[in-house]
């Protein structure tokens, strides 16, 4: 049986290490995401989990935040309870003193809100004589009266009553009447037997009477005739000088002073105002032919400057396309040039690429590339 030296030993533990180192070198070298990115794992794993803790922590600390904001809503919550509990009971308490000692009975403006004042309220009027009966009132006109049917019926007894007074009356008026008449045909038979010249003179005296009162009539008529010509000729001579006077005043002369207002020489009063003078017509006139003559002359300027701007414009046009065909034609010589070039290199490549393949003829095969990656070095 061998037995193992110390340098053997060694030399085991030393090729060990290599291997091992050998290996890891492997690992981080055939690791194609360690040897692209070319970051350091452990101290991203030592970060990572110190990330990780510091996660923790932070949620251990909203949890404590969170079971604290709980803790402080219950509070909140039974706060509120209890102040709602307090306000309840002060809310019932403020009633039941109302209802007890605050009575809507006992206040001083029940009258207007009192769901029973229709019925506890009096009539318009108790009697024709209440002293509520005021004129502004306007709760009694005549014929409204309480005792309407009485009144009534006592003014129809009394119409009654006037009525056959007025009969009785008038049958004594027409017995009294013929009493009298019998009485006159009777005495006028008397005198006319008895007295024929008392009835002579009396006869004389009433056709004087009617002759002095046809001429006073006469005389009234005449002058009530000559008084109404009088005034019709007044009239005629007022209505004459009223139309003399419009005909001459400043109303129908059109007199344009008569139109001046007292706030300035620039205004008018309008209802006597009668249209602008010839003056100024002529000047309204002569200022609009300026006006048209300058809206002329601006817009012969517009159109010479349209003009000068249409002629920019297709000069810049022009220029833009002549420098636009030489920009084409530089293009183009570039193109060719580099076309030329382009063609040349490629010549040169292809003779290249024939000394290449003439110089080197060993062509490599899959073994060549299978011997890559196999070791660290």
């Amino acid at each position: 049986m061998a037995v193992a030296l110390p340098k053997d030993l060694r030399q085991d533990a030393s090729l060990a290490k290599r291997r091992h180192a050998e290996l890891c070198r492997q690992k981080r070298i055939f690791n194609a995401r360690n040897r692209i990115i070319g970051g350091d794992t452990e101290a991203w794993d030592v970060q990572v989990h110190d990330q990780k803790i510091k996660e923790a922590t932070e949620k251990a600390r909203h949890e404590t935040f969170a079971a604290e904001m709980r803790q402080n809503d219950k509070i909140m919550c039974i706060l509120e309870n209890r102040i709602k509990r307090d306000r309840k009971n002060l809310c019932k308490a403020i009633s039941d003193f109302q209802q007890s000692f605050q009575k809507p009975e006992t206040r001083r403006e029940f009258d207007l809100s009192d769901p029973l004042a229709l019925k506890k309220d009096l009539p318009a009027r108790q009697s024709d004589n209440d002293i509520r009966n005021t004129i502004s009132g306007m709760q009694k006109f005549m014929g409204e009266d309480l005792n309407f049917h009485e009144r009534k019926k006592f003014q129809e007894e009394q119409n009654r009553e006037w009525s056959l007074q007025q009969q009785r009356e008038w049958k004594n008026a027409r017995a009294e009447q013929k009493c009298a008449g019998n009485l006159d045909s009777f005495l006028s038979l008397h005198f006319s037997t008895t007295f024929p010249p008392l009835q002579h003179s009396r006869s004389e005296k009433k056709k004087k009477k009617k002759e002095v009162t046809t001429v006073v009539n006469h005389s009234v008529a005449i002058e009530s005739v000559e008084r109404k010509k009088q005034e019709k000729k007044q009239e005629q001579e007022d209505n004459l000088t009223e139309i003399t006077n419009l005909l001459r005043g400043d109303l129908l002369s059109e007199n344009p002073q008569q139109a001046a207002s007292s706030f300035g020489p620039h205004r008018v009063v309008p209802d006597r105002w009668k249209g602008m003078t010839q003056e100024q017509l002529e000047q309204i006139r002569l200022v609009q032919k300026q006006q048209v003559q300058e809206k002329l002359r601006l817009q012969e300027e517009k159109h010479q400057r349209d003009l000068d701007w249409d002629r920019r414009r297709i000069q810049g046009a022009r220029a833009a396309l002549l420098f636009e065909r030489q920009q084409r034609r530089q293009q183009r010589d570039l193109r060719r040039a580099l076309d030329s070039s382009n063609l040349s290199l490629a010549k040169e490549q292809r003779l290249q690429k024939k000394y290449m393949n003439e110089v080197y003829t060993n062509q490599p095969t899959g073994d060549y590339f299978t011997q890559f990656n196999t070791g660290s070095r």
